[in-house]
């Protein structure tokens, strides 16, 4: 069955005060050369290998389902990837 691979981040203009605070806390624990931390998100979906017959039809439907619930396009990008 095929996976898709989604990836969500806060556009780049954007403060991330979640990755700030992580940013923080490496620099207390010696890492001063990290230099910036953005938090996103990662999901895998399954689908069945009917949904992925039509591999065009696939990539629609997963836009529709990033666009309609799993990101928020006001403030947020992501890219995904079908794996086989």
């Amino acid at each position: 069955m095929p996976h898709i691979k989604v990836i969500v981040t806060l556009k780049p203009t954007l403060l991330d005060a979640q990755g700030r605070v992580v940013q923080n806390a490496l620099h207390s624990l010696g890492y001063e050369d990290v230099t910036q931390v953005r938090i996103g998100k990662y999901m895998e979906l399954t689908v069945s290998d009917d949904a992925a017959s039509d591999p065009a039809a696939l990539d629609t439907t997963v836009r529709e389902m990033c666009d309609k619930l799993l990101v928020n396009p006001v403030i947020e990008n992501y890219t995904f990837e079908v794996m086989e």
